[in-house]
């Protein structure tokens, strides 16, 4: 059976990376629409109000837990509670529950995208919003699924699924 420790060991940095500088952004575009229209009232609807802040919460979830999940990786791979498949799967269980209802949200909301020919107020941004949650959505999925093959792999090798995401 082929050995994917060394690849989930360079590779879980990667993907948390990715999640975590896509979170920044989606943070920085969220806050800055949500001061806006906390200052101007100026949103097309309560509903891309409340999803924008529902997205700027996710983001920030996703920034702090994703760093302590990075960090720990790097101190300790293969030991502890925390670094465990379990662990692993609960916190991205929750954070893809998370993205997909925001990302599906504020789509809704903004029926798909908005087309900026029509001079929609900030239409650029809620664009960008919609566009940069579906893109961590897709890495949140795929780090998902790769956990949840670590722990087929790790149940097969008698670690079940407190063992962790390297031997």
């Amino acid at each position: 059976m082929v050995d994917f420790d060394r690849h989930v060991r360079r590779g879980h940095p990667v993907i948390f990376g990715f999640i975590i500088l896509f979170s920044i952004i989606e943070l920085a575009i969220s806050a800055w629409l949500v001061s806006r229209f906390n200052l101007r009232h100026d949103y097309l609807s309560v509903d891309v109000r409340d999803r924008t802040r529902f997205l700027l919460f996710t983001s920030c979830w996703t920034i702090f837990f994703s760093l302590f999940y990075f960090a720990l990786f790097l101190h300790s791979p293969s030991g502890g509670i925390m670094t465990s498949i379990v662990s692993h799967a609960a916190f991205l269980i929750l954070t893809w529950i998370f993205w997909t209802a925001g990302a599906a949200a504020i789509t809704a909301a903004l029926g798909g995208g908005l087309n900026c020919d029509a001079h929609f107020t900030y239409c650029g941004q809620l664009n960008a919003l919609e566009g940069f949650a579906w893109v961590i959505w897709i890495f949140v999925t795929f780090a998902l699924l790769v956990v949840f093959l670590r722990g087929i792999a790790a149940s097969r090798r008698g670690d079940g699924f407190r063992g962790g995401l390297v031997a």
